[in-house]
């Protein structure tokens, strides 16, 4: 049976994908999830799939929807997310993903903007929020759950609310020929979870898709003997064409992480070869490496940073970016006493990892490099669909956000801001005309609103964001987005924002890590349960402290002198972080309104 890649001039869109590939690999493994009833990781085949996406379409078909007409799902990743979306698709159905942790306000926001007459969820956690948040849904028809409908309001879910296995069982077993949409019909409304202001509906084509999943898989070369391991929400579009199109193209079967959580464990079991993150996992796991590190004896320590410094010259070595020493020889002997033993908890066989969503700090990615660890930082825009730039394997850069992906244009337009022009580029924004040729050029080109420089050899630089730079009352400018990644390398900083327009300094608002606080209570003699000890002068001091050790790279104008210490973490919850966990800094900004006026008081 024909295996290999899938190219888009052999399916053109993705359900006609999903087909050739259910097609060529029949008895391949597709999907491994963890059943929690068996305790087991399962697996499920191509042919397996493909059965349940036309159960899954005959059901559709049933509720009397017409193609082009808008459904919504909002699950955890599981074979099911791709089932329900590829059935929706070979409908002509246009699909609005959610993501599971929004609040139930701004999902019905979406679902009303959209125009959903279909919702899957997981379960109640997500259907009797929205039903009870007071907004109307006067366009949604149906919810149908994943799990029972049981112990809930029976007037809330008498109208809408089915649960999935009676949902299909009274499906009959005709077989419904496939809808063929056009490679630029609309195939899906992904709203960004931006951070100011309401989510704009980014219109992408089954071509947007399509083209930029395939110019992905040109820059790493994977192949049915591969793995991916999936925790990014598939709501965000890096996951879905990375980690879900991608591996259908390429034939990879994909195992769904049980949650973040679990994600250690997870990788122990599944053993990927392909890793799709964004910068706060390796952050994470880099700062638990930093506290691990301050338990062992100094000779422990200094291995340690000896096999980081000489893999990293390995790698510079490899690239051809620097020279050969016989220091490389220790290389083998500290692979085997530390780095290979460091990268076996991330399961030991990562062939490629990849780091997109937000800028990777290049502290944390010389360490995993120097460790072996294949890390590759890409940059990309929901708008895109969504990668536009990536490092290569051979030609990796951590600094930089790579090169422009095969067939993807760029250039550098006015104020120095990045742009892009490909197949890869939306249709626009659904129902936002205004907001669409705010960005995207009558020719085609999309600004990013990242500055950005380009190197002779192509590599791209983000210089800063164009609406982000805090402007000091002296005119000097400041970039708070990398100070702030900076400043959570320190594992006492969870969540920082740094303030100072119009102002005569910088500050911050910084929410502490509980269990480092305690820590750094207890050494300072103060008592960490008191609220007033975050206001202590010593604990400021400290903190001061910590915080310029991590900033000392920037301009001695960029210091900051005063700073709101919080251990409430900021949160989807409390709106103050977005879906895809950015902050949102004029919510944050407004909630501590109080706070930031006093550290600024008499000035």
């Amino acid at each position: 049976m024909q295996m290999g890649p899938i190219t888009p001039e052999c399916a053109s869109t993705m359900p006609a994908l999903f087909r050739e590939r259910a097609r060529r690999s029949s008895e391949a493994v597709a999907y491994r999830y963890y059943d929690d009833q068996t305790g087991c990781w399962e697996s499920m085949s191509w042919q397996a799939i493909a059965r349940i996406v036309a159960r899954w379409q005959r059901a559709l078909r049933r509720e009397g929807l017409q193609s082009g007409d808008r459904v919504a799902l909002m699950l955890r990743n599981s074979p099911w997310w791709v089932i329900f979306d590829q059935a929706a698709l070979g409908l002509g159905l246009v699909t609005v993903p959610v993501y599971m942790d929004d609040r139930a306000e701004n999902v019905a926001y979406i679902l009303n903007h959209a125009g959903a007459k279909l919702l899957l969820v997981q379960g109640a956690a997500q259907w009797v929020p929205l039903l009870q948040c007071g907004k109307s849904l006067p366009e949604l028809q149906r919810i149908v759950t994943l799990e029972a409908v049981a112990g809930v309001p029976a007037q809330a879910a008498a109208s809408v609310v089915v649960g999935q296995a009676e949902w299909l069982s009274s499906t009959d077993k005709t077989d419904i020929p496939p809808t063929n949409p056009a490679p630029d019909d609309l195939a899906s409304i992904v709203y960004t979870s931006g951070t100011t202001g309401r989510p704009k509906g980014v219109m992408l084509s089954h071509r947007n898709f399509l083209s930029n999943a395939w110019a992905a898989l040109q820059c790493a070369t994977v192949g049915d003997e591969d793995l991916f391991l999936s925790f990014l929400p598939l709501s965000h579009t890096l996951e879905r064409t990375v980690g879900y199109l991608l591996p259908m193209m390429a034939g990879a079967p994909v195992a769904y992480a049980r949650s973040v959580p679990q994600l250690g464990e997870d990788l122990l079991a599944i053993q990927p070869t392909v890793l799709i993150s964004v910068p706060r996992i390796y952050e994470r796991v880099y700062g638990k490496i930093r506290d691990g590190l301050k338990e062992k004896p100094p000779l422990a320590r200094q291995l340690f940073q000896q096999t980081v410094e000489i893999g990293w010259a390995r790698f510079e070595y490899r690239q051809g970016r620097g020279r050969w020493s016989p220091r490389l020889l220790l290389w083998p002997l500290l692979d085997r006493l530390v780095a290979s033993r460091v990268l076996a908890k991330l399961g030991g066989q990562i062939r490629v990892a990849i780091c997109g969503g937000a800028a990777l700090s290049p502290e944390v990615a010389k360490h995993f490099i120097g460790l072996g660890l294949p890390l590759l930082q890409g940059y990309g825009l929901t708008e895109a669909s969504p990668v536009i730039t990536a490092n290569r394997l051979d030609n990796n850069i951590p600094a930089s956000i790579g090169l422009a992906l095969p067939g993807v244009e760029i250039r550098i337009g006015d104020n120095d801001e990045l742009q892009t022009r490909s197949d890869c580029v939306m249709l626009g924004y659904w129902r936002n005309e205004e907001a669409t040729r705010e960005v995207l050029s009558a020719d085609g080109w999309l600004s990013t609103g990242d500055k950005a420089r380009i190197d002779a050899g192509g590599h791209v630089y983000i210089t800063g964001r164009i609406k982000d730079i805090i402007v000091l009352a002296n005119g000097e400018k400041v970039p708070p987005a990398d100070m702030e990644m900076a400043i959570v390398l320190d594992s006492l900083f969870e969540q920082a924002v740094v303030l100072g327009e119009g102002r005569p300094y910088l500050s911050a608002l910084l929410v502490l890590n509980a269990e480092h606080w305690r820590r750094l209570a207890t050494s300072l003699s103060v008592d960490p349960d008191d609220p007033a000890a975050l206001r202590d002068e010593q604990v400021m001091a400290a903190v001061l402290g910590r915080v310029a050790a991590r900033i000392g790279n920037f301009p001695g104008f960029a210091q900051i002198r005063s700073a709101t210490l919080y251990l409430e973490p900021w949160t989807v919850d409390n709106e103050l972080l977005t879906p895809t966990l950015k902050v949102k800094r004029s919510r944050v900004i407004a909630r501590f309104k109080n706070d930031i006026n006093v550290m600024y008081a008499g000035h």
